[in-house]
């Protein structure tokens, strides 16, 4: 469990372990991930891609494949019920239902051959019992509510007529239709531009707000983050490196890593004629070496930082952080 353990979270992930069978070994997926979401709250999960975070939202949700997937370890709490020890048949209820999700590349999300509006309100027709004519009716109000001109029109659409913009506000409205309070958005703006990309997260955020709905937020863009979400839990090599609210974790970094993120993220309100990359690569997940997993990119690592064990630990009130040194990061 984390330093900030709330018995009262919506959400509680307790030493999460997942691992991928591969020719020659296993692949440690996430290591012992631990975090939790409370009702009306959005957390941001950041980091680079590859560091599990699609794989970790996935797993909450218990769609990995197995194999080669297996969750070794940890459980995860909804509302006080841990949906791994659930039959199959309870966890396709709370599916879409309770716990929904917005994936990253809406063309693999939706059928190329079948309506739009359709597809939107198949979970209403599936978990509420609506009939088809009530479930249209109700899909034509989701897709005016997210934007879309001339919704009883374009509800016969196919994805193939739409923009990218508009599927990724499909995507959205087929998430919402059925009221979820935990929403799990993996990079829902990924390869839309800057102005679209405004649209959505502020469409997620005027949903949110209606519904009172937590979201789980997964980007690797350090400026969605922290326009948007109340806590952030900052991922490296399948672990949480740092977690704490926004604007403490930005504002007062304690893990190079999340410095790392936060310099070469491009900034409006500096004048730097350079980004400064992170060197290196990251660790092989299949061959974990002892001590931190960032230390071989790490430029405040210490003879320490290759052998002893690390785990977050709290730097601040709420604040914590998987590095040996925090108070040398500046």
């Amino acid at each position: 469990m984390s330093p900030a353990a709330d018995a009262g979270a919506l959400l509680r992930v307790e030493a999460l372990e997942i691992a991928f069978r591969v020719r020659g070994g296993d692949v440690l997926a996430t290591r012992g991930v631990s975090f939790e979401v409370r009702q009306g709250e959005t957390l941001g999960l950041v980091g680079e891609s590859g560091s599990g975070k699609s794989v970790l939202c996935r797993a909450l949700l218990r769609l990995l494949p197995s194999p080669p997937a297996q969750i070794r370890g940890g459980r995860v709490l909804f509302d006080g019920v841990d949906l791994l020890a659930l039959p199959e048949a309870r966890m396709r209820e709370i599916r879409g239902t309770d716990i929904a999700m917005v994936f990253q590349n809406p063309m693999t999300s939706l059928s190329p051959v079948w309506p739009i509006g359709d597809q939107v309100t198949e979970g209403l027709r599936i978990h509420r019992g609506l009939s088809k004519s009530a479930a249209r009716d109700r899909g034509v109000e989701l897709l005016r509510a997210i934007g879309i001109p001339d919704a009883a029109r374009r509800y016969d659409d196919h994805p193939s007529q739409w923009s990218g913009g508009m599927l990724q506000r499909a995507v959205i409205a087929m998430a919402m239709a059925c009221g979820p309070r935990l929403l799990l958005a993996d990079e829902p703006t990924t390869a839309l531009d800057v102005t679209i990309q405004e649209q959505i997260l502020a469409l997620l955020a005027d949903l949110q707000a209606k519904n009172g709905m937590a979201m789980v937020l997964v980007s690797h863009d350090i400026g969605v983050v922290a326009e948007t979400c109340d806590r952030i839990a900052v991922m490296y090599a399948g672990t949480l490196v740092e977690t704490g609210p926004a604007a403490e974790v930005l504002g007062n970094p304690r893990h190079p890593y999340t410095l790392g993120l936060m310099r070469s993220s491009p900034r409006m309100d500096e004048h730097a004629t350079r980004l400064q990359p992170i060197p290196g690569q990251p660790p092989d997940l299949a061959r974990p070496a002892p001590g931190c997993p960032f230390v071989e990119r790490c430029t405040f690592a210490r003879d320490a930082c290759r052998h002893e064990s690390v785990r977050l630990r709290e730097v601040a009130p709420g604040h914590a952080s998987a590095c040996l040194f925090p108070e040398s990061v500046v």
